[in-house]
């Protein structure tokens, strides 16, 4: 042990030499903790919520009652189990709106607490210990998040009222509930929702759920049995989401880790000399690779530490916009605040050791295997790093065979994540060999001693600048493949939504028979050139949540609604009722395409229907069937009127709407125009690539970050190099000059490098990624501009990681430079 502490000490005693290389290291897992802890917070918390929003109502019994078509019945038919002794529980599910800048919708949840079964716990509660006088009582008691509570801006007690009108029980604060939730009795449920004598499913005694006796003859046409899939639906539909999250932190960290590998390998070629002496005096091996293993796990606990709590932080920073995008895509309700376990933090440090492991390795590895007399050498130093770069070639081409492996027979979001994952990898691992062949043919073209010295030198600086010249094209081309593919996405869906939003007015009635009596009055009334209803229900399809959708046909809509796909007379046949149509992600979850027939559950049977159309319905995350509405009122009784779309004369949106404010008691949630909805149909995209681009600027800062160390840090070596130039007459600033000039140059080819790699990102992107993980398929979008604006940004971010070192370096007196010659003696 005593010769372990010497070692250490003797080790140790270069970061006080060397403060910066030291600050380097730790920068370095910082950052990479940072990023990666970050985004896991983001996800782990999310899925927290869903795991409350799944144990929210938890019963023994995984199984209940829910309707054969639709998705309410007439609690008749409750009533009439409970005579008959069953044991069940009934639960209303629906949503109310309040009125606000934005639209804010919450989920209500009735409950009647005297018959839930034995077992059965709310928001964590069980059902023995209910307050049922308050609960029940009179004015009642509403359950409620603190975080949502916070968010609709309402307080503990208050009793709030609705975009309807309708006044709420006083809000009670409950810690457990998952967000985006009220709970409240029943019989409130049903005037809330506007649903009198309605009910969304039974809950089931758990001895009842475990036999599923037959159902009585009464009710067995409108129930069934089926076993409860809470959460199941929202964590299939969010995976992709959080799978494309954790992929922007794990390149981060990896481009951090750079940093660290950068600092490391510089650091122990430095220490060459002390490596030496401790083994000339008799310091075993093991012993110093111990040693240096201990210096690296203190350097990982350390910055683990600092990164874990920035990464909190981060996390903090992102979780609104995160949150905005998860509850706009999905639906699904994240808590705006931050609530993390303990093993979150215990991974962020062992996360950091990992790094430092991986980033540290290979020097020691390097270190371990050359010979005694050799460590000091700095020719067997190059030697071993030209056999590494080799490796790193081969590794170069394993990886793009497996990215071509995974295009041609991968078939989830898994695969093709880990093909971007593998080219990026390679590419970068390709990189010193290319700059090296472009500077070899650079050097060709080369006449005059500065100029061919100028090449000369950047080729042997090369091996010490790779790894920071890595880290820029994988943050650079990250960017790129990220910028392409966003504005691809956002040229594509505002022109979807210039087509697809060409009515004057949307409307959402409170009810469906309010629905009915606007569209009779609306279709009277001067100005309305055409009234659009909406039918819906729901049902699955292979298990997959869907909204059949019944319209009826209009002649403007070919125009009007684009297809990505169509039969022969798709319009014509689809308004006969002879067909449907399918949203892009609908007909790739259930592997159905054009012209295929597609079998749909109905109350008189299976409807057997070919595919006329596939069309895109970006941002849905459910599928969507879309059906004639004479059809689907004919096959599906239980369809109701759900939107109302107007077409109108020009310059009366605004006197119809406060008609139909007025004349109807709608508030404006109900009553919406066109640029509304488009106002917040792009603050629901710009919000869900907020997160993504924060990591991509902050992966670009990181790879700056380490250029700069990495030019900081060799600012001593290069002052041996460029002291003899000094000597025959080049002047210190021209040195300067020169220094900036050949890492512009580097960084130049690594940005036109960055740029072919980037584009290939966005295909991946938008041609397997995206179809992975959301279902729809993207047109690829390249814009010049954007190439130009991303290259300046890397050169930008070069010369600012460049400015400080070379400025230090120009700025050497006269004596450091005779210092290298009288050195040499």
């Amino acid at each position: 042990m005593r010769t372990l502490h010497i070692t250490l000490l003797a080790l140790l005693s270069h970061w006080r030499r060397h403060p910066l290389q030291f600050f380097s290291i730790l920068t370095g897992l910082w950052l990479a903790t940072a990023l990666w802890t970050g985004v896991e917070a983001l996800n782990s918390q999310a899925r927290a919520d869903y795991a409350r929003a799944s144990a929210m109502l938890s019963a023994p019994s995984q199984s209940q009652l829910v309707p054969r078509q639709g998705q309410r019945f007439d609690q008749t038919l409750y009533v009439a189990l409970r005579r008959q002794g069953w044991a069940v529980s009934p639960v209303l599910e629906g949503r109310v709106r309040f009125a606000g800048e934005t639209l804010t919708s919450v989920e209500v949840l009735g409950i009647e607490p005297l018959s839930l079964p034995v077992g059965t716990s709310v928001a964590g509660q069980a059902e023995r210990a209910f307050d049922l006088t308050g609960f029940i009582g009179s004015p009642g008691e509403a359950w409620i998040a603190p975080d949502t509570l916070q968010r609709l801006g309402l307080t503990a007690g208050e009793q709030a009222t609705t975009g309807d009108g309708r006044r709420l029980p006083p809000l009670v604060p409950r810690a457990d509930l998952a967000p985006g939730v009220i709970v409240v009795d029943i019989g409130a449920a049903q005037a809330l929702l506007s649903a009198p004598g309605q009910v969304s499913r039974l809950l089931v005694d758990a001895d009842l759920a475990a036999r599923q006796p037959p159902l009585p003859a009464a009710v067995a046409d409108t129930l069934q049995w089926r076993a409860s899939e809470e959460g199941g639906d929202l964590q299939r539909l969010t995976e992709s989401f959080h799978l494309n999250l954790t992929a922007l932190g794990m390149l981060a960290f990896i481009v951090g880790l750079f940093i660290v590998h950068a600092a490391i390998g510089l650091a122990l070629e430095q220490r060459r000399g002390v490596l030496r002496t401790l083994r000339a005096c008799g310091v075993n091996l093991s012993t110093l690779i111990s040693a240096l293993a201990v210096e690296l796990g203190a350097f990982a606990i350390l910055g683990g530490l600092a990164g874990v709590i920035s990464g909190y932080l981060l996390a903090s920073v992102l979780l609104g916009n995160v949150a905005s995008s998860l509850r706009g895509l999905y639906g699904a309700e994240v808590s705006g605040q931050l609530s993390l376990s303990p093993s979150w933090w215990v991974a962020g440090v062992a996360i950091s050791l990992l790094g430092a492991l991986l980033a540290g390795c290979s020097s020691l590895l390097r270190a371990s295997r050359l010979p005694l007399l050799a460590i000091a050498q700095a020719q067997a130093w190059r030697m071993a790093q030209g056999v590494w770069l080799r490796r790193q070639a081969m590794l170069a081409v394993v990886l793009a065979m497996v990215a071509v492996g995974c295009w041609r027979f991968g078939n989830n979001l898994l695969s093709a994540l880990l093909m971007m994952g593998a080219i990026l990898l390679a590419g970068a691992l390709f990189l010193p060999a290319l700059l090296d062949a472009a500077l070899a043919g650079l050097a060709r073209a080369c006449r005059g001693p500065l100029t061919e010295w100028f090449i000369a030198d950047s080729r042997q600086q090369l091996p010490a600048m790779a790894l920071a010249l890595m880290a820029l094209l994988l943050a650079l081309s990250a960017s790129v493949g990220v910028g392409s593919m966003t504005e691809g996405f956002r040229q594509t869906f505002l022109g979807w939504l210039d087509q697809r939003l060409s009515a004057d007015l949307y409307l959402t009635p409170r009810d469906p028979a309010q629905s009915v009596q606007i569209a009779a009055w609306a279709a009277g009334q001067p100005g309305v050139k055409v009234v659009q209803p909406q039918w819906r229900t729901d049902f699955r399809l292979q298990g997959w949540p869907v909204q059949a959708q019944g319209i009826v046909v209009q002649p403007a809509f070919p125009e009007q609604w684009p297809l990505l796909e169509q039969a022969d007379r798709a319009w014509e046949r689809l308004g006969a009722g002879q067909g449907v149509m399918l949203s892009e992600q609908l007909g790739r979850r259930l592997h159905v395409g054009l012209n295929d027939t597609l079998v749909l559950p109905s109350g008189h049977g299976e409807q057997h229907l070919p595919v006329v159309g596939i069309y895109a319905d970006y941002g849905n995350p459910k599928g969507q069937v879309l059906l004639a509405a004479d059809r689907l009122r004919q096959h599906w009784p239980e369809a109701v009127m759900t939107n109302l779309s107007l077409r109108l004369e020009p310059g009366r949106a605004a006197s119809l709407a406060e008609t139909l404010k007025d004349r109807y008691g709608l508030d404006s949630t109900r009553v919406i125009d066109q640029t509304t909805i488009k106002r917040w149909s792009i603050d629901v995209f710009e919000r869900t690539f907020a997160a993504t681009g924060a990591l991509n600027t902050l992966t670009l800062a990181v790879a700056g970050i380490a250029l700069f160390i990495s030019l900081l840090t060799l600012g001593h070596s290069r002052v041996g190099q460029l002291a003899p130039l000094w000597a025959l007459g080049v002047r210190r600033s021209r040195l300067g000059w020169l220094t900036l000039g050949q890492t512009l140059m580097l960084a130049c080819l690594t940005v036109l490098l960055a740029m072919p790699l980037g584009l290939l990102l966005a295909w991946c992107m938008v041609a397997v990624v995206n179809v992975q993980a959301f279902g729809w398929r993207l047109p690829l979008y390249v814009s010049a501009l954007q190439l130009v604006q991303l290259g300046m940004l890397g050169l930008l971010t070069s010369l600012l990681a460049a400015a400080g070192p070379i400025w230090r370096l120009a700025r050497r007196q006269p004596a450091d430079l005779l210092r290298q010659f009288a050195d040499e003696r």
